[in-house]
């Protein structure tokens, strides 16, 4: 008999965490060996577990889900990641397989549906949500820039333009520019409207 599969949870909610633990080690082959609550702990954490798969929450303190998943494609490349995630954005998606991570499904898949997943993972599968695929396909790449991102991104909490221009280093002027063209592409009325409908789109 093989090895069980060696699990990592990373969600910052710990009731979830502990969950999707107790449902997942109940698996004869899949063992849960580490567990964290912040995306910047996914990495460190997985090398001293010896991690095989870790399965990541998208929105975390530290770094989200899909940096996370980044991390672990460029330091432990044996170690595989499946996004698992509340928010069934085809953006997400998106932006997660660009990042390296080996599958994406939403928190209501079934137990077993989620224990199969790890083990495709782990077995060099790719795993992807059938209905966020299709979206993925109808919806088409994000229009954004990533400066036009980061501006949105500095504008989720209703800052000002000279805040904005503060955090991301660049010009009041340049600020509005960007805004302006973000405004556009996401065909709202104003700023703050972009960035809620840019991140409810999972392009931020």
């Amino acid at each position: 008999m093989s090895a069980p599969i060696r699990l990592l949870l990373a969600d910052d909610q710990a009731l979830v965490r502990g969950a999707l633990a107790a449902l997942l080690d109940l698996e004869n082959d899949i063992t849960v060996v580490a567990q964290v609550g912040r995306g910047d702990e996914v990495v460190d954490a997985a090398r001293a577990a010896a991690a095989d798969v870790c399965l990541l929450d998208i929105e975390m303190p530290g770094a989200d889900g899909i940096e996370a998943a980044a991390r672990v494609k460029a330091e432990l490349p044996q170690t595989r990641s499946l996004i698992v995630t509340t928010f069934g954005r085809p953006g997400y998606l998106r932006r997660a397989v660009e990042a390296g991570a080996s599958g994406f499904v939403v928190k209501d898949t079934p137990a077993s549906e989620l224990a199969d997943a790890v083990r495709r993972v782990h077995a060099g599968l790719r795993v992807i949500d059938p209905t966020l695929a299709t979206e993925s396909l109808t919806d088409g790449d994000s229009p954004l820039t990533e400066r036009e991102r980061d501006v949105l991104r500095a504008a989720l909490d209703g800052a000002t333009v000279a805040a904005i221009a503060g955090q991301v280093h660049l010009t009041p002027g340049t600020v509005r520019n960007y805004l302006s063209s973000a405004i556009g592409k996401t065909g709202a009325s104003t700023r703050a409207e972009a960035a809620v409908t840019a991140r409810r789109r999972g392009w931020l």
